[in-house]
This record gives structure tokens, sequence and C-alpha cells, in this order.
């Protein structure tokens, strides 16, 4: 990737998702491919580790997670830019329970790229982000109409 491509990229964010006692189901699964194909996400990376009961972690290779007999990440397989090492498969695993594995996406917003783009020509750059857990956002909320209703 050229620093040209890159400097019109949106923010990449990564989520770690945990399937406890390695049950994927693939629920999921069509939702992500909809953000896909409306051009709002970018899958960069998809992989996905298993931390055995005695804390070991393997790699876990793109398979039928609905048991239908259909590879049902076959649109993913190669979605790899590198940005994913075994180092990070391993700090990955780190947050998994024994007996579970994950699902580690790496992702561009390309929402916002557009935005992101403008903002980097114009010489503004992001110096933080972060995120707000939605039970973090609920409990406050409801301090608030609490408040309010007093």
């Amino acid at each position: 990737m050229s620093v040209d491509e890159l400097s019109e990229m949106g923010p990449v964010d990564y989520l770690i998702l945990e399937f406890p006692g390695n049950r994927m189901t693939g629920e999921g699964l069509p939702l992500l491919l909809d953000l896909v194909d409306r051009r709002i996400i970018r899958i960069l990376d998809l992989s996905f580790v298993r931390k055995d009961e005695d804390g070991s972690v393997t790699a876990v290779e793109l398979t039928d997670l609905d048991g239908d007999g259909e590879l049902d990440l076959a649109v993913f397989e190669g979605a790899s830019s590198g940005l994913l090492g075994q180092d990070d498969l391993q700090e990955a695993a780190g947050v998994l329970e024994p007996g579970n594995s994950a699902g580690v996406i790496v992702y561009e917003n390309l929402w916002a790229a557009p935005l992101a783009a403008a903002l980097r020509r114009s010489g503004a750059r992001m110096v933080a982000n972060g995120r707000i857990p939605a039970e973090d956002l609920l409990e406050t909320l409801e301090a608030v109409e609490a408040g309010s209703a007093s």
C-alpha cells in the first residue's frame, strides 16, 4: 500500500469477538457482509484463534461455521493485509477464557475515509480516539433519566 493510498484511508479499528465454548454459529456473518457490501467497512484482516483448556493458543482456519457444508467465510478468504501477525493473535488470545475461540477483525471505516482524507490534507491529525462501552452509555443514560425524574 502506497503513502497516497494510506492518506485516503478512513480510520482503522479492530475487534476481538469471543465465542464461548468455541461455538461460532455464523449468525452475525450476514450483517458483517452487509456492512462490506454497502461499503461502510472494508475487512483488512480476519483471523480466528482458539484457546485450549491448558492455555495453548492455535490459529483456526476459515471453515463452515454453521455445519451446512458451505464455507461461510469464503468471501473473506485471503483477507489478510499482513497487519495481524502471530504475536497479535497471541495477544488477542490473552483476553479469552480457556476453552473459547475468537474472531479477530481489522477493518477500515470506509464511511469516514473522505472526511479523514480532507482533515489530513488540511493539516489536522487525530491525537486520540476511544470507544464508550454500550453498558457504560446505558448506565449513564439511566442515571440521567433517574436524575431528571426527581
